[in-house]
């Protein structure tokens, strides 16, 4: 019997709970990651890693290292830390998630580790990063893509860059879902003020590429009768797009703005909304998309290709920026009502579409590959 791939995970806050797209995605993978057989140790940064989740957590091992909770040197500081600490450990693959992190790819080579990164989208486009964020970035990405020894994409935009700026080919793995079970309770609601089928949600960090006040605007100019409008995710810095996102929600009592949520708040925020709305400006594969549909739920997003390629109709999708559009398909979709039929189709389309267990198999064969055995 083959000795198990032990694969430390690098790049990411840490999980459960821990809001983020890279990281949601590394829970799923992880978790399929250890049904298949591997040994899995992430290495999360201390700040964000919650501390009842123990050092281990459904089979997946975590070693919490110390960064900065500072958002231009988080990831750059805790990855230099994951790289010594991976050259001590010796795992058969360290698996670097995102271009940030992945600038030290070129130590780690140096350090005889055998990497695999995984290119989650191209975050110098992110509107938040200065100058040293974005050379920080593009460099991480140019190393990242040129000297790993596994590349994985999640989307064939992702693809397109490797291929076209770095000469080099990836293997597609898009992010997943796992159907939820429906939620019942509504307590989560009454704290918010919220009824059930009678609520916009956005699911996202505050951050400025999500557009969250193209989506009030839209929301507002609407007027849908006694709907309102549920902001979920906080930021990770306290900054003045958030106070911006506060005070305009501030300004209307139909906008509600609850935090960032977990488990099951976060469940029934999801499940019981009457529509969900992402009308980002930048994405990878938007795992928020996904466990919208996973739910059920009817969806609109801005028309940038990475929500396209999720492969909804044309009526799920508006001009990036459109405030008049969306405020018109809110109108269309909130008319349509909810149909348990249509619910059950969403979720079986998404399901047959982004399964976390083949992502979990493709995975484990981009690690084989870079070591030599397949």
């Amino acid at each position: 019997m083959s000795q198990p791939v032990r694969v430390m995970m690098l790049g990411l806050r840490g999980f459960p709970g821990v809001q983020g797209g890279v990281e949601t995605h590394a829970e799923h993978l992880c978790q399929r990651l250890v049904a298949l057989g591997c040994d899995v140790t992430v290495l999360a940064r201390k700040p964000y890693q919650h501390a009842d989740t123990g050092p281990l957590w459904n089979g997946v091992k975590f070693v919490s290292l110390w960064s900065p909770k500072s958002k231009g040197l988080e990831a750059i500081a805790h990855s230099m830390l994951g790289v010594l600490y991976a050259a001590v450990h010796r795992p058969d693959i360290l698996h670097i998630q995102a271009i940030g992190p992945a600038i030290v790819t070129l130590p780690a080579r140096l350090l005889g580790l055998r990497v695999v990164v995984t290119h989650h989208g191209p975050d110098y486009d992110r509107q938040k990063w200065g100058k040293f964020a974005r050379w920080a970035l593009r460099t991480g990405e140019r190393w990242g893509m040129r000297l790993s020894h596994g590349r994985i994409v999640i989307s064939k935009v992702i693809a397109a860059i490797v291929r076209d700026k770095h000469g080099r080919d990836s293997t597609l793995v898009p992010n997943g879902v796992v159907l939820p079970v429906l939620p019942e309770g509504i307590n989560t609601l009454r704290q918010f003020g919220l009824e059930a089928g009678k609520y916009v949600v956005l699911v996202s960090r505050l951050v400025p590429e999500k557009r969250h006040l193209d989506l009030i605007e839209a929301f507002e100019r609407a007027a849908l009768p006694g709907w309102k409008l549920a902001i979920v995710g906080g930021a990770d810095h306290p900054d003045d797009y958030e106070r911006a996102v506060q005070a305009r929600a501030g300004r209307s009592s139909s906008v509600v703005c609850t935090g960032a949520q977990r488990g099951t708040a976060l469940a029934q925020l999801y499940g019981h909304a009457g529509i969900f709305v992402l009308p980002s400006s930048h994405e990878g594969l938007p795992i928020a998309l996904l466990e919208a549909l996973s739910y059920g739920l009817p969806v609109i997003a801005s028309d940038i290709p990475a929500n396209l390629e999720v492969g909804l109709s044309q009526e799920h999708y508006v001009p990036l920026g459109d405030v008049d559009a969306l405020a018109e398909r809110l109108k269309s979709f909130a008319s349509e009502g909810r149909s348990t039929h249509l619910r059950e189709q969403r979720r079986q389309w998404v399901a047959s579409r982004y399964d976390w267990g083949a992502i979990g198999a493709a995975t484990l064969r981009v690690y084989r590959k870079a070591m030599g055995l397949d």
